[in-house]
């Protein structure tokens, strides 16, 4: 069976989500930045039985490091049937409290990295005519308290819409699950909850594709 490729495997949704797919059966590549951050994700992964669990550092804002690890998941577990972008920088700032190199860096994990992945998976995607790209969505609605995740959120839910238009004819499935919420284990917002909105917009009939899913802790 072809795998996941989930970016941004930390704790929390990034290891729910894998652990979803890792479920059904599908090998699973686990990309971080850090090697600290993937030997716990890996270790509960691996638990469930999934073969083979890759781990791979690699920095969202860096585009060869991103790439050169897509390159690898690749190789190593066949061209990804589904990828997962989920990276991003959770902080609070209020407006104009922010440098300008800050926003930047929040910028570029919580939207760049995302272009940079689509760029590198979606047209080999498109070439063989499926595939689904689904990026990790939230702030449905903008806060003053949060406004570089705000602007990121923003930012990757109309990347979404362009990609949809770009690759939906060619039997590419391009959504974003929103969370309007903070995740927590054992709340409304529990991430093995929201990880099964991943998994219905992979196996989602082609027509009845949806574009978005908001988990509002109701749903």
């Amino acid at each position: 069976m072809p795998g996941a490729v989930i970016i941004g495997a930390g704790p929390g949704i990034g290891q729910s989500v894998a652990c979803r797919f890792a479920r059904e059966g599908m090998p699973v590549a686990l990309l971080s930045r850090t090697s600290a951050t993937l030997k716990p994700v890996t270790a509960s992964v691996t638990a469930i039985g999934a073969d083979p669990v890759l781990p791979l550092t690699a920095d969202a804002t860096d585009e060869t490091s991103l790439r050169t690890a897509l390159d690898t998941a690749a190789t190593e577990l066949g061209p990804p049937d589904v990828v997962v972008y989920n990276a991003a920088i959770i902080q609070a700032d209020a407006p104009g409290e922010l440098s300008v190199r800050g926003h930047l860096d929040a910028w570029a994990v919580n939207v760049v990295g995302a272009v940079t992945t689509a760029a590198h998976v979606l047209p080999p995607m498109a070439e063989r005519g499926n595939g689904t790209f689904i990026v990790t969505g939230g702030m449905p609605e903008p806060k003053p308290a949060y406004v570089s995740l705000s602007l990121g959120k923003a930012g990757v839910r109309t990347l979404v819409e362009l990609l949809d238009m770009e690759y939906a004819p060619s039997d590419v499935h391009v959504a974003t699950v929103t969370v309007a919420g903070p995740v927590s284990p054992g709340t409304d917002f529990d991430p093995d909850a929201i990880a099964n909105h991943y998994w219905h917009l992979h196996t989602q009939p082609r027509n009845a594709w949806q574009r978005e899913v908001l988990h509002t802790g109701a749903s």
